[in-house]
């Protein structure tokens, strides 16, 4: 992987995952202080984290016992490169561990809340209260540290809250600085990064357009580009980096599969065709997928039925370019990240992935994916910076599959007329009340139920929707969002009478965990 911001050589950061549910918020707030960083599983070797050049290393949570057999672990030589490390949380516990000093299971597990005290005003702590709130997540204690370490902050239950060696530059955290819960916790990773590492901010989307722009003509030569457009926020914004970087050696391939939202062909053409001036390719398949689906219930079936026509029609389209020896691809960093267990441990298949794979081993191309360094709030500002208007980078996110998941039983034209309709008078009324960009996303669901309702005093049978917002950082977790009364009141009833067909109108008000986002 390249790395970006090669001016600032050096200011990097290499986070190091031992398996812990925040290790893409230590990313994050990294990169919100202008600072690049990357994530690693914990296995890798020396060579490569001196060839990646990291300026300061953080070592993150994780969910196991350093006193377990097997734990996650590595090797002490990383506290020997003479670069300043943090551990936090696990982290802590693995340096105290591997350092000489001396970690115990704890007979309860900390969850939650915490008051730290502060005891020296120096390293992470330094300039601090001398008290502040923090969020613990851990069930080992630390009986004793290493040699050359001193205290820095404490809690009632928690004697090594905040620990240093600052000769050596080593540093650990009990308690978790990367999450909201911890109000001082990015300044104190300012602390770390800039007054104990050293490191100078200043990456950003900017430099990271002409840097990436750059790469990607490196990459492809001469040679031309396809990249698959659906319209959502990130196949978007790697059409107009891939546009801006190639001009005419890339053709963008948008396939209507009949389960779009409200005129979403239209709007594609319209701003890639006509404004950007790209090479756009339309395919109308309309047909040929409803087809396939027609009789068909079952949501996995459902999914690879759509996963698999689609690659037959971008594959035929394809083939009509001799000379495309790459496929752009939309991977966000997160992708990237999920796609290795930190642990090695099995994951459970909830549902397939909204993306569409085997393209690439199909087709024999090559693999363009100038977003896999980025996660999706960073991807919304490089779409500004290419000039996308914001109704595309604000843009809720929309699975792959599209409509098909948001219909449960057959998708036939009619249902997915109805749907569509549903589903654009609730934006709309979204948009006018201002709760559009307070949800994180927002959808409707045709229910595979009919229900007895009056309208101009006659009895009618019809069709059920439910409504549906969410509100989350990242999609792994997720929590409904209590929009006004009125709104929804005024939303169900524009439904009602202006989508024939549909009596009743509800609202889902489950979170995930245990719910889905997407109902199928």
């Amino acid at each position: 992987m390249t790395q970006p911001h090669e001016q600032l050589a050096g200011d990097r950061v290499l986070i190091l995952d031992f398996g812990s549910q925040y290790t893409q918020l230590i990313a994050r707030r990294v990169r919100e202080l202008e600072v690049y960083a990357e994530i690693r599983p914990f296995r890798i070797e020396r060579a490569e984290v001196e060839a990646f050049g990291a300026g300061a290393i953080i070592l993150s949570g994780g969910p196991n016992s350093v006193t377990d057999e097997g734990a996650p672990t590595i090797g002490a030589w990383i506290y020997e490169l003479g670069v300043p490390v943090l551990g936090i949380c696990y982290g802590l516990q693995l340096t105290c561990q591997l350092l000489g000093g001396k970690v115990r299971k704890s007979d309860h597990r900390e969850y939650g809340a915490a008051t730290v005290r502060k005891l020296s005003d120096e390293g992470l702590v330094s300039g601090l209260g001398d008290e502040f709130g923090v969020w613990m997540s851990h069930g080992d204690v630390v009986e004793s540290i290493p040699d050359g370490f001193v205290v820095h902050a404490d809690t009632e239950s928690t004697p090594y809250a905040a620990i240093a060696d600052q000769e050596r530059r080593i540093y650990g955290v009990q308690f978790h600085p990367e999450v909201h819960h911890t109000p001082q916790g990015k300044a104190m990773l300012g602390r770390f990064l800039f007054d104990i590492a050293g490191l100078r901010s200043g990456w950003n989307m900017a430099d990271f357009l002409e840097e990436k722009a750059a790469d990607i003509r490196a990459q492809v030569g001469g040679d031309h580009v396809l990249c698959g457009l659906s319209g959502g926020v990130d196949s978007s914004v790697v059409a107009a980096l891939l546009h801006r970087a190639i001009g005419e050696q890339l053709t963008c391939i948008f396939v209507d599969n009949g389960l779009l939202r409200h005129n979403e062909r239209e709007t594609v053409e319209k701003l890639f065709g006509d404004h950007f001036q790209a090479n756009l390719v339309v395919v109308d398949a309309r047909e040929q997928f409803l087809g396939e689906l027609a009789g068909v219930t079952d949501p996995e079936t459902k999914r690879k039925i759509i996963g698999r026509v689609f690659i037959e029609v971008f594959e035929a389209e394809a083939a009509k370019r001799s000379d495309a020896k790459w496929l752009a691809q939309g991977t966000l960093y997160p992708d990237v990240i999920e796609s290795v267990s930190p642990t090695g441990g099995p994951s459970v298949t909830i549902k397939s992935h909204h993306n569409v794979g085997g393209l690439p081993e199909r087709m024999g191309l090559g693999l363009v994916e100038p977003l896999r360094e980025l996660f999706k709030d960073e991807v919304r500002a490089l779409g500004r910076a290419l000039g996308l208007p914001d109704a595309v980078i604000m843009r809720h996110p929309f699975p792959g599959p599209g409509l098909a998941v948001r219909c449960p039983g057959e998708c036939t034209p009619e249902r997915l007329a109805t749907l569509r309709a549903a589903d654009h008078i609730f934006m709309d009324e979204l948009h006018q009340s201002g709760w559009y960009p307070k949800c994180w996303q927002a959808l409707v669901v045709l229910l595979p139920v009919r229900s007895v309702g009056v309208m101009g005093d006659e009895r009618t049978f019809e069709e059920v929707v439910s409504l549906r917002a969410v509100t989350s950082t990242d999609g792994m977790t997720a929590d409904w969002v209590p929009l006004p009364y009125d709104l929804l009141g005024r939303t169900a009833n524009r439904i009602i009478n202006e989508v024939r067909g549909v009596n009743r109108v509800l609202f889902d008000i489950t979170s995930k965990p245990p719910g889905t986002i997407e109902w199928e």
